[in-house]
């Protein structure tokens, strides 16, 4: 798979991002002050407004100038009625008098001194992002914790949270970056993830007895996929049978996953048949994936799908997978989630998120993280995907 076109950081990247996160950290939460003082201080300048409009009225009220005086609606009295035009003119000579415009100009200039000074830490905290090598969308994320902020069709998208949906409760701060370019989770100081690939024909032969020695737990192992263009044919990947012989021989979880190109009903009834025929004669210890995917260019037969089309689809795969007896899972990344699934329909289904990351941005929970498709493994030649599961994906009764 390959959802997330960023290329994966290297390992600098990575001893810069140690570096740096306590210190980004700082950056955002004052950002997040100067934002409250700003608009304390626009609340100020409403109130000095105020205070300008009422103050001569306030100054002069119950004040004798001459014998006259200003009542609490602001006319001008004296002891015997109201006072004449010229006694008002005497009273008015003395006091401090502004104009509509000259309120305005000081309102406004508190406020653009206000904005001004809140802006600078904004700004600086966007340089230096930048500075360091962060992405625009790295960059800007931060300011607005109440939206995904995603690339998509040459446009930046803001999508608000739905804070209905079950929310990641991972934290950043417990990755740990391995010199190999791997990624761990802590608890506690503790390891508590679990180190998984997933495979295609595209990695050729592998060894999985070497695959098992370094370190990895479970794979997912393509079935097959769904051709492009108008036919869309049904096809098998030719490495199925070889990986999922080898890796559990070698003592590895398997899952399994398929590359969805459906676009109607009866295309999803055929990938399904055709996953759970081949995957029948084995144990499958983790998910069966459907993996959705975006397209680039015309080639993709779903990219023409409404959201709520697309969502129909990947549910009655789920569905139909849960009803054979197996665990569905869904893979997306961030542009799927955010812009082309409606997840509140998916939200019974566990996810598996692909981010070329090393932050933990996306806001909805997801039970495995594919952080890199650039990994190594002992027993493969070429480059793979890297995962990393939050809790075992198996039954660890047995």
């Amino acid at each position: 798979m390959g959802m997330d076109t960023r290329p994966g950081r290297g390992g600098f990247q990575r001893q810069r991002r140690r570096t740096y996160g306590r210190s980004r950290a700082m950056q955002f939460c004052a950002i997040a002050v100067c934002l409250v003082c700003l608009v304390a201080l626009m609340y100020g300048g409403m109130l000095l407004y105020e205070h300008l409009r009422r103050e001569p009225r306030e100054t002069m009220q119950g004040e004798v100038i001459g014998g006259l005086t200003l009542d609490e609606d602001g006319n001008v009295v004296d002891a015997d009625g109201p006072a004449g035009e010229g006694d008002a003119q005497q009273v008015l000579s003395d006091a401090v008098v502004y104009s509509q415009e000259d309120l305005d100009a000081q309102v406004a200039e508190a406020v653009a001194q206000a904005r001004a000074e809140a802006a600078a830490p904004v700004l600086d905290a966007l340089k230096t992002s930048l500075t360091e090598g962060d992405t625009v969308l790295e960059a800007l994320r931060p300011l607005y914790p109440d939206d995904i902020i995603v690339a998509s069709g040459g446009q930046y998208h803001f999508v608000p949270v739905n804070r209905e949906l079950a929310q990641s409760q991972l934290l950043t701060e417990n990755l740990n970056f391995l010199e190999s370019g791997e990624i761990q989770y802590l608890t506690e100081g503790q390891v508590t993830s679990h180190k998984g690939i997933d495979v295609s024909k595209f990695q050729g032969n592998i060894d999985w007895t070497l695959v098992a020695q370094d370190g990895v737990e479970f794979a997912f192992i393509r079935v097959g996929n769904r051709g492009y263009g108008q036919d869309g044919k049904l096809l098998e990947d030719e490495k199925f049978v070889s990986n999922m012989e080898g890796a559990i021989a070698a003592g590895i979880k398997v899952g399994v996953y398929f590359y969805t190109q459906a676009v109607n009903a009866q295309e999803v009834a055929e990938e399904v048949n055709l996953v759970l025929e081949r995957i029948a004669p084995y144990q499958i210890d983790c998910p069966v994936v459907v993996d959705v995917e975006k397209v680039s260019g015309a080639a993709g037969r779903m990219n023409q799908l409404t959201v709520e089309e697309r969502t129909g689809l990947v549910r009655q795969f789920c569905q139909a997978i849960a009803e054979a007896g197996y665990r569905p899972m869904i893979y997306h990344n961030t542009e799927m989630g955010a812009l082309m699934l409606d997840l509140a329909q998916l939200e019974e289904y566990d996810k598996w998120f692909a981010a070329y990351s090393d932050t933990l941005y996306y806001p909805y929970a997801y039970e495995v993280w594919q952080y890199s498709d650039k990994g190594h493994v002992q027993g493969i030649a070429t480059e793979v995907d890297m995962n990393i599961s939050f809790a075992p994906l198996w039954d660890t009764s047995q």
